[in-house]
């Protein structure tokens, strides 16, 4: 909050930022607007009505569609699975986590059983500890998705020093410098995430069309994003980065974030 409020009282233009929490500062960043500064936030939302645009990495569908496919197809599209999430209230995760829930309804993953959720709170140790504490009460756990890149590496630092690993399944949200020794030594067949270098590209170039005029947030509305291209507005003025990107042994080399 001290930040934003340093931001706003030096008029800042444009105020770029990723929320823990929907509603936590929405009255810093309401008085930044009153200010005359466009905030644009990324990665994780306010509540609509406290920011002028939200750029998304990918769609929350097309989180849950990608999470749930991956994790099928290395368990046999049968067994039971558990999610490890960051922290109980973050934004993100809870709309994945819900959406991956409904995901799992479809016939084809009739025989997927989600039996629990976790929170390592975003925190190396803390998800390393309820990864052990998930195969201690579930020894007949088939996989585990875990959509924070903390939760996936801790995750899969347990596994790799585990009897479990090959033997329970681990895919999520991670970058590949911290998955390429799980992917390398086979702890892990694959994971997803989109090029976070992009998504803030993405965020500043919006920002300046904010600021500049040539947006304002409504639906509809076109820019151009430097090297990435043209993006359109869409509702509740939300601009999409595009679809995930799944890392796997043949590709995780050409990446370094």
């Amino acid at each position: 909050m001290s930040y934003i409020n340093t931001l706003t009282q030096q008029g800042s233009d444009v105020i770029v930022i990723s929320a823990n929490d929907p509603n936590a500062i929405c009255g810093a960043i309401g008085q930044a607007r009153q200010g005359g500064a466009k905030v644009v936030t990324f990665d994780s939302d306010t509540n609509k009505d406290c920011r002028d645009l939200f750029v998304n990495q990918v769609t929350a569908q097309g989180i849950a569609e990608n999470q749930v496919k991956l994790i099928s197809d290395q368990i046999g599209g049968a067994g039971k699975i558990a999610i490890l999430s960051a922290t109980a209230n973050a934004t993100n995760q809870n709309a994945w986590i819900d959406l991956m829930k409904t995901e799992l309804k479809k016939p084809e993953y009739s025989k997927i059983e989600l039996v629990t959720v976790a929170y390592g709170n975003d925190d190396d140790q803390k998800s390393f500890q309820e990864t052990q504490g998930l195969l201690a009460s579930y020894p007949d756990l088939k996989g585990i998705i875990s959509p924070t890149t903390v939760g996936v590496a801790a995750a899969a630092r347990y596994l790799s020093g585990s009897q479990y690993k090959g033997k329970v399944a681990l895919t999520g949200l991670g970058t590949p410098n911290q998955m390429r020794e799980f992917v390398k030594d086979g702890t892990v067949k694959n994971f997803a995430l989109w090029n976070p270098a992009d998504l803030g590209y993405l965020a500043a170039y919006a920002g300046a069309a904010l600021a500049s005029g040539m947006i304002t947030g409504k639906e509809g509305e076109k820019f151009t994003a430097g090297k990435l291209g043209e993006y359109t507005i869409g509702a509740d003025s939300v601009v999409v980065l595009g679809p995930p990107t799944v890392f796997d042994s043949a590709n995780i080399d050409q990446f370094n974030f």
